[in-house]
């Protein structure tokens, strides 16, 4: 029978508080019973899991360690059914699986109890969940670099393009500066060599006036 432990999602999910997170729990089934536990998980993510299964021998009235005793681990997707871990081992080990797609995940755990499928054997079990932090894609990475390195490349361009741009007008208004000073001292020397011209003018004029009129006298 699958039994679906809501509360221990709960309890693993309040653990999740650090890159590395562990949940440390133990519970009670009988011989060939089947426990689930859902996990909901995001994708590529590690998760290692240590198990350890005693027996209760009515004889000594304690839990020991059956070395007849298996443990069956299955990790399913939910949502896709796919089986990401299929674990046959001894009473004490550890599993591990990693997540292909986010979403819940079914954990199921039975014994293999070589007493028969039939017998009343009960069985305490030990189970320790780590959830591990997304897995590092390496291509990501590079692709991600590479990204910036193409942005970082970019920027230089365009910096480039605005300092020369600046150079560029900076240039343009020397040139332009230079003309208007040119232009302006043209016109400074114009104006000096139009007063002089009138000047010149007039006093010629002043002169021709003054002749004339004297010869005008003497007559």
């Amino acid at each position: 029978m699958k039994i679906i432990a809501g509360s221990v999602i709960s309890l693993i999910w309040a653990a999740l508080l650090s890159a590395w997170t562990a949940q440390a729990l133990h519970f009670y089934l009988e011989s060939n019973e089947q426990r689930c536990f859902l996990e909901e998980l995001p994708s590529d993510t590690v998760v290692e899991g240590h198990y350890r299964a005693l027996e209760w021998v009515e004889e000594n009235k304690s839990w020991e360690q059956s070395k007849e005793m298996g443990i069956q681990v299955v990790v399913e997707e939910v949502a896709s059914g796919e089986v990401v871990a299929n674990v046959h081992g001894k009473p004490e080990g550890k599993f591990t699986f990693t997540s292909h797609e986010p979403g819940d995940h079914s954990i199921c755990l039975q014994s293999n109890s070589s007493s028969g499928y039939f017998s009343s054997t009960h069985i305490k079990l030990y189970l320790d969940i780590a959830v591990g932090t997304t897995r590092r894609d390496p291509s990501h990475d590079t692709g991600h670099i590479q990204t910036l390195a193409s942005k970082l490349q970019d920027l230089n361009d365009r910096v480039s393009a605005v300092r020369r741009e600046q150079q560029y007008q900076r240039e343009i208004e020397a040139t332009f500066r230079d003309a208007s000073e040119r232009v302006n001292g043209r016109a400074v020397w114009w104006s000096v060599w139009q007063i002089v011209v009138l000047i010149g003018v007039a006093v010629a004029e002043m002169r021709y006036l003054k002749h004339y009129f004297a010869d005008k006298k003497l007559r």
